[in-house]
């Protein structure tokens, strides 16, 4: 009978530590890019526990720098945030494409991450989702706001938001007739551009209703229709579309700015096997179906649209002609003397009276 006992103990013991086998996969990644659901989904399926960080890509950078690529198996940089900072800090470790079954992906979005993220011949990410940043507008009181310009517009005076990030100085610059991407490779030119863009922003200043450094605290704001106009993310401007039909997502005049968020292996990642196997269980349609129904992020994933909702499918219908998609204005790499100088421009902006 004790032997009996013993043998009980030590199959509940081993059933216990077993549902977790495969050990942990640290994840550092945007909120709401690890859905419970396919947290929970994934840990059955393989019996890896997953611990979840929440960042954005300059905390990513300054956690991976800080370890030097260590603390996490896998990070969700996008991806013109990776060449410049792999060839200068050696954050992440090459990815081995041969453990991604690339028959999930929309092929053509898979060869440009290749190709943004390729540092001496190795590249060092795939897809995961893309999107848009532009406008959020509520058409009730700003039905003519068409362009980032109108984030300089006295006839909404106090009824704007923006964050003050690298996007804003980007997307103002297209608007007001330049290209800023042509001028990364002369950091001097660049410079002066940005100068007159900084410029712009403190000279309307006190327009703003305020510079919002959350996402939720900006949907909240349009959602009390306290801003009118704003520069935001087609999903955050689509999930307010549910709840209001008069505030949307619009594609400015003059391109919106596209992104690619990626999956990125850091240079000491533990435990790489279950990074490869998150990628992938991720890009299965039904999954990355789930995670665009949910979050309103199209993903690189080719089969998905097959399971997503027809109101998700509608947005992108409503938001883009296919004039506007031709004119999304994708981010290139990011050279490292580029974001010292915006830095620079941005505190000027903040610091302004």
């Amino acid at each position: 009978m004790k032997r009996f006992l013993l043998l009980v103990l030590v199959l509940v013991a081993f059933c216990v530590t077993d549902v977790f086998a495969g050990g942990t996969l640290r994840l550092l990644t945007w909120k709401g890019y690890a859905p419970k659901k396919l947290v929970d989904k994934f840990e059955k399926e393989t019996g890896i526990k997953v611990e979840v960080t929440y960042s954005n890509n300059e905390e990513m950078i300054a956690k991976l720098r800080a370890t030097r690529g260590g603390g996490f198996d896998l990070a969700q940089p996008s991806q013109d945030r990776i060449s410049s900072v792999q060839a200068k800090y050696k954050i992440y470790r090459p990815m081995d494409y041969s453990k991604i079954k690339t028959e999930l992906f929309i092929p053509s979005m898979l060869e440009a991450v290749k190709k943004n993220t390729l540092v001496k011949g190795k590249s060092y990410a795939v897809p995961f989702c893309w999107g848009t940043s532009g406008l959020i507008v509520n058409k009730k009181y700003a039905a003519d706001a068409k362009d980032y310009t109108d984030l300089l517009n006295p006839k909404y005076k106090g009824r704007i938001s923006y964050r003050l990030k690298r996007p804003t100085l980007i997307g103002l610059a297209f608007a007001l007739g330049y290209n800023p991407f042509e001028l990364y490779s002369n950091p001097k030119e660049y410079k002066v551009l940005m100068e007159k863009i900084g410029q712009k922003l403190i000279d309307a200043k006190d327009l703003v209703k305020n510079y919002w450094t959350n996402g939720d605290a900006l949907l909240q704001l349009l959602r009390s229709e306290e801003v009118y106009v704003a520069m935001g993310w087609d999903g955050g401007g689509w999930r307010l579309h549910k709840e209001n039909p008069n505030i949307d997502f619009v594609a400015p005049k003059s391109g919106a700015l596209g992104w690619i968020d990626t999956f990125a292996i850091p240079a000491k990642a533990k435990n790489i096997d279950a990074a490869y196997k998150w990628i992938n269980f991720m890009l299965r349609p039904e999954n990355a179906a789930y995670f665009t129904n949910t979050e309103g992020y199209f993903t690189a994933s080719k089969d998905a649209e097959k399971y997503l909702k027809p109101d998700v499918k509608d947005n992108l219908n409503r938001s883009f002609s296919k004039a506007d998609i031709d004119n999304i204005k994708w981010y290139p790499p990011v050279p490292a003397k580029i974001e010292s100088i915006e830095a620079k421009i941005l505190d000027k902006v903040k610091s302004a009276r």
